[in-house]
């Protein structure tokens, strides 16, 4: 797809209003309602929609069916960077009506930081296609990474800030509470940095983590520098109100680390089939509607289970109540007789 300079302007300028307008909105720090993040989830998804159906009308559809394959994976990727805020927002005890403030701006780091990979990535790639050998690979540890993770069942996962976060708080030093939404205040005749900056700092750096296999994923399925950027964009711009909207339900999604794992690991496959026949091996190469066929059958067969093994852990634990409440029952009428 021949993007032009001019376009890529005002794309970035529309996303640019998009997130002013979203910023104005939620300007005044507030506790964010069920309706509110739902409204907004659904305006960012269609919002989506309506640009992927602008690139099918001026461009065609190998390019809309690349952006809605990006899109959709890099939106069930990052269901997963939830779990993580949440744990962020659980360590530094960030007031619930900051939150959406630090969201945002974290998010806005994270998209920053994203396009700065996707411009790597994409000289790489283009440079060297023996590169996609070792996407494809990287992506099938991971996938299997994920697996063995999701069957360790870490029930204590913490938080632990990473080096830049930690060098950044030695440096400047932290205030020792929120102070609204102000970002530096004077303490002691020192300008130090406040909790909220650094929660913001937290999200946006953690989320480079992530983007060590969300950005080869997307690659795997186009190997457009535009369509990558903008599907990042509208996958990261709806995850603050996604995180919402199903953060009580985060917790019922117990296999999505196998359905995460699932589509990293058909997508690396699809990188090296790719870098087969791009080294002259005549192999199937793996068309975009049916990676976004796979990805979309994952990803309900994924929400089906969970919520079904979800129903039946609560079943069984109501169960496990009821008995040890009978026991504690038969325990006091035997004292009192």
């Amino acid at each position: 797809m021949d993007v032009s300079v001019t376009l890529w302007v005002l794309t970035i300028v529309g996303l640019a209003a998009l997130i002013g307008v979203d910023f104005f909105i939620g300007r005044k720090p507030h506790d964010v309602s069920i309706k509110e993040a739902g409204i907004w989830t659904v305006v960012w998804i269609v919002l989506a929609a309506l640009f992927g159906l602008g690139l099918l009308l001026f461009s065609g559809g190998q390019p809309a069916g690349e952006f809605f394959a990006g899109f959709i994976t890099e939106k069930s990727l990052s269901v997963d960077n939830l779990f993580v805020f949440v744990l962020i927002m659980a360590k530094f005890a960030v007031p619930t009506q900051y939150q959406q403030r630090v969201l945002l701006i974290g998010v806005l780091i994270a998209l920053v930081l994203r396009a700065i990979f996707i411009a790597a990535g994409a000289a790489i790639l283009a440079s060297f296609a023996w590169v996609f050998y070792i996407f494809g690979a990287f992506l099938i540890y991971t996938a299997w990474k994920l697996i063995q993770e999701a069957r360790a069942d870490d029930e204590d996962e913490e938080f632990e800030e990473n080096r830049l976060l930690k060098a950044a708080e030695r440096r400047f030093g932290v205030a020792d509470r929120y102070h609204g939404t102000k970002l530096w205040i004077q303490q002691n005749g020192k300008r130090v940095m406040t909790p909220m900056l650094v929660v913001m700092l937290a999200i946006g750096t953690t989320d480079v983590l992530f983007a060590l296999d969300s950005i080869p994923a997307i690659f795997g399925l186009t190997q457009d520098p535009y369509i990558v950027f903008t599907a990042n964009a509208f996958a990261l711009m709806g995850l603050r109100q996604l995180y919402f909207l199903i953060g009580g339900l985060l917790k019922k999604l117990v296999h999505l680390s196998y359905g995460l794992s699932v589509i990293l690991g058909f997508i690396g496959v699809k990188l090296v089939l790719h870098a087969l026949h791009e080294s002259g091996v005549h192999v199937p190469e793996i068309s975009i509607p049916v990676s976004l066929g796979v990805i979309c059958a994952v990803l309900v067969v994924t929400t089906i289970t969970s919520l079904i093994a979800s129903r039946k852990q609560e079943a069984e634990k109501a169960r496990t109540a009821e008995g040890v409440q009978k026991a504690e029952g038969s325990d006091k009428d035997s004292i009192d007789v």
